[in-house]
């Protein structure tokens, strides 16, 4: 069964093709003009439109190019009783038609005109099929050929102390070096689609180990996760323990923008999280939706405000009075305020006034991957 458009100014040929179509068990709509036509069109999805050329004011071409913008899905078939071979020829080429049927017509022909469209539009949905298919497996053997120790690497970028100037804690970010998946956006988004967030995360969790295995001192890591992660807390359980001897200096940041609620089993993920030592920070503050009811969800021991806040807070009033706010909020929960994205002096003294605990930008430093880089920097000190 197909959706059929009939425009015909003629009401007993447009009644003619419509019995011919319903009783081939086909759903037809009628329309006696352009101006009907495209009204229509443009409440209804239809699988194939028959348009007779001689229609008052606009022609049968003008509604099959205009359909064709309107629903490019939706096979079009010319009536005409005065053929015109350079135009139905010109019409068939520029696909603006799939056929033509001449007037006047049996029965049997407008059938085969009809068939022989739908017939190529299963053709080419299967076609379409297929490519997607091939597409999609190419796509997962290069997330495959991705996820592996010698393409996934973590960066680390300081976040320093807002009083003494010196460094408090890392934050890990993912970053690539295929050829292909060389984003960290480009890698989340793959494993998204081809359900491979588990064996990311397992690697960033490895990863994480080794930078904490190698670096002496007692900094702080912040360690991004998925909010899927929250949904297989066996998962998480399992992720834990690899870094479980470092518990006490581990932070899992999850982001404001994740709905929650939505997300089965979060409170027991969440539940083991902390009961294991882990602490717990909420990303992004102020770029979500529900800021108030994930602090009061979460209860994180860091809040890390996004960097649309911070940007030109010496020069926002409001935005300063926000930050104040924030940080006496965050003292009297037993928190601490991450202010992320610093870029310029001005905007990094207006925040220490405002009283954040933790800054974290490129003012101070870019992400970085050599192990030399990160561990000079964790011996500076910057002056606020």
């Amino acid at each position: 069964m197909a959706r059929m458009l009939i425009v015909d100014d003629e009401p007993l040929i447009r009644k003619q093709i419509a019995r011919i179509l319903v009783k081939q068990g086909h759903v037809v709509q009628q329309a006696c003009n352009a101006e009907e036509a495209l009204k229509f069109a443009g409440e209804k999805i239809f699988d194939l439109a028959l348009v007779d050329y001689n229609l008052p004011e606009k022609d049968g071409l003008y509604v099959l190019q205009s359909l064709r913008e309107i629903q490019p899905g939706c096979l079009r078939i010319l009536i005409t009783g005065m053929l015109n071979l350079h135009l139905a020829v010109h019409a068939v080429n520029s696909g603006e038609i799939s056929h033509v049927v001449e007037k006047p017509f049996k029965p049997m022909e407008l059938l085969k005109a009809v068939e022989a469209s739908l017939t190529a539009r299963k053709r080419m949905v299967e076609v379409a099929r297929v490519q997607q298919e091939i597409a999609k497996d190419e796509e997962k053997k290069i997330l495959d050929d991705c996820l592996n120790d010698e393409n996934i690497s973590l960066a680390l970028q300081p976040l320093i102390n807002g009083k003494e100037g010196h460094v408090d804690a890392f934050e890990a970010l993912l970053r690539s070096n295929h050829p292909v998946l060389n984003g960290p956006l480009s890698v989340i988004r793959a494993a998204e689609k081809h359900e491979s967030l588990d064996q990311l995360a397992d690697i960033i969790f490895r990863k994480a180990k080794e930078w904490l295995e190698r670096l002496s001192g007692n900094f702080i890591l912040f360690i991004n996760i998925h909010p899927d992660e929250l949904a297989d807390p066996d998962g998480m359980k399992n992720r834990l323990s690899i870094l479980q001897p470092w518990a006490d200096r581990v932070v899992l940041e999850i982001t404001e923008r994740s709905r929650l609620q939505a997300i089965a089993s979060w409170e027991e993920t969440l539940d083991s999280i902390i009961q294991k030592g882990f602490m717990v920070a909420v990303d992004d503050l102020g770029a979500g939706y529900s800021s108030l009811s994930v602090l009061a969800d979460l209860q994180p021991k860091y809040i890390k405000m996004d960097m649309s806040i911070i940007r030109n807070v010496h020069l926002e009033p409001r935005k300063r009075r926000l930050i104040e706010l924030l940080c006496k909020f965050a003292e009297a929960t037993d928190a601490m305020i991450v202010a992320e994205g610093v870029e310029i002096e001005e905007e990094m003294k207006t925040l220490i006034e405002c009283g954040a605990h933790l800054l974290q930008g490129y003012y101070f430093s870019k992400p970085q991957l050599s192990f030399d880089d990160v561990s000079n920097t964790y011996k500076k000190t910057w002056k606020l």
